[in-house]
């Protein structure tokens, strides 16, 4: 091989790497069997989930992978494979992906890594049953409220308890 094609090679390698690196969560996926609508489809919606989904050779992958520090993921690039690479919302790969896998059979969830750790298939289970960051933070906002509105109850019933005649 000549050196221009190693160079060109190393280089997709190392953005590849890049992105192993800067993102929180990925999910790596078969995704043969699936229709051009199909995945045109899941594109767009991890797209606006802000997940950037891609198909790359597997000696690229296990390169970059075995570059970013994780090792365990070689087993699962093998096949036609994708990957999508969560950088804003740890969530939105293995929610997005899991709901198109319920939907379409032909995609199958392979492994993927979770904020640096590789990740079991039920461990990108659990995170796909979690709700996205605007779902988080209102529960969370609604934990923060209960005990204020609980007192404003409290407040309420004494106040109507003290304009009630006595009899």
């Amino acid at each position: 091989m000549s050196e221009a094609i190693i160079a060109k090679k190393a280089e997709i390698v190392a953005g590849i790497t890049d992105q192993f690196k800067n993102a929180e969560s990925a999910v790596v996926v078969n995704y043969r069997g699936l229709t051009v609508a199909q995945v045109t489809e899941l594109r767009k919606e991890l797209r606006e989930a802000g997940v950037k989904m891609e198909v790359i050779k597997n000696t690229y992958l296990r390169r970059a992978a075995d570059a970013a520090g994780y090792e365990g993921l070689d087993d699962v690039f093998s096949g036609p494979t994708a990957i999508a690479f969560g950088s804003e919302d740890v969530t939105a790969p293995a929610r997005i992906m899991k709901k198109f896998a319920k939907q379409f059979d032909a995609l199958e969830i392979k492994g993927g890594f979770i904020q640096g750790k590789l990740a079991s298939l039920e461990q990108i289970d659990e995170l796909a049953g979690l709700p996205d960051r605007d779902g988080m933070l209102s529960m969370l906002l609604s934990v923060l409220q209960a005990p204020v509105r609980n007192v404003a109850y409290a407040v309420k019933a004494v106040a109507e308890k003290g304009e009630e005649p006595a009899a």
